[in-house]
């Protein structure tokens, strides 16, 4: 299993590399001069070439881009302009709220969609496996975006039941009771969309798995059918799933960015979105990083948990 990890790690070097490449490259590509923005009103030519010149923006573009690859190698990675401190803390700052919000959902979703999914494949062509079909078909079509503005309107402005934005109370709270109240609205709609996928790729899973002849012989013995299900056919079907499930813990980290705008959650993404308003070069290319690494450290730890299952994959 050791060598197994190892060789996982290894192969994630040229897919952070690759990110790095990209967003360095496209944020150099992005139209206007960040010293202009930097220096506003005080943005005389004589100011703009010297800045450029701190902040190494006359170098040629490759040559800029390994000093920054270099620097943040090394765990420098640069200044922000627009927060005035550095990348690293304010990204990691930011990173902490982003992951209880998209650890919350993806809990809901993990949770959720597994349940539905094997209840729509034990109730097959039943009553509850078209509602839980219709559901999901429904929960997949809404972007979760849209579906947070209507349940800021339904659930906080109408029925006055949770907060419409922010993380605490900005007069007070902020203890655990005050976070699960904001949490509420915005993990919930962040986490629908990824409900709805786990729960149809685990019913596929469960369907498969129960028409095993194994699973035809336990319930020949007289095995009940409560654990032939949750004993037997979940254990076998979870192989399959848990890939599935990785894929969504990157989908939800990704899709915090637009639930933070919505909510005005303090997070990554809403981060992100200032600092590319703000042309926060620096800024937006670790937070990039930073999340593209939490992405490629999930999809890892899922592989592990898949060959865990299946000893077959070590091999």
């Amino acid at each position: 299993m050791g060598s197994y990890i190892l060789k996982r790690l290894v192969a994630a070097i040229p897919v952070l590399i690759g990110v790095s490449v990209l967003v360095f490259f496209i944020m150099a590509m992005i139209p206007g001069d960040p010293a202009l923005a930097i220096l506003g009103a005080y943005a005389t030519p004589e100011n703009v070439a010297k800045l450029n010149a701190d902040l190494g923006l006359d170098k040629p573009l490759v040559q800029r881009y390994f000093i920054w690859l270099g620097n943040m190698l090394t765990g420098d990675f640069g200044r922000s302009y627009s927060q005035n401190k550095p990348v690293i803390d304010e990204v990691m700052g930011r990173f902490g709220n982003t992951l209880i919000l998209a650890g919350v959902a993806f809990v809901l979703c993990s949770v959720l969609g597994i349940l539905a999914g094997v209840v729509s494949a034990a109730r097959q062509y039943g009553l509850a496996d078209k509602v839980i079909t219709f559901t999901v078909l429904i929960g997949i079509s809404i972007p979760s975006f849209f579906l947070g503005m209507i349940l800021i309107i339904l659930f906080a402005l109408k029925l006055r039941m949770f907060p419409v934005s922010g993380m605490y109370l900005i007069y007070g709270g902020g203890g655990p009771v005050d976070l699960l109240n904001h949490l509420v609205l915005p993990a919930s709609a962040l986490a629908v969309v990824a409900t709805g996928v786990i729960a149809r790729l685990s019913r596929s899973a469960m369907l498969e798995v129960l028409r095993q002849d194994y699973i035809r012989t336990a319930r020949a013995k007289g095995v009940g059918e409560r654990r032939v299900i949750m004993g037997h056919a979940l254990k076998a079907a979870m192989v399959s799933i848990i890939p599935v499930l990785g894929i969504q813990a990157g989908f939800v980290v990704s899709g915090a960015v637009y639930i933070e705008m919505v909510f005005d959650w303090p997070g990554i993404g809403q981060m992100l979105v200032n600092a590319i308003s703000q042309r926060d070069v620096l800024l937006v290319q670790g937070g990039v990083v930073v999340v593209a690494a939490c992405y490629v450290l999930f999809n890892i730890v899922v592989d592990v948990a898949q060959a865990l299952l299946d000893p077959r994959i070590k091999t």
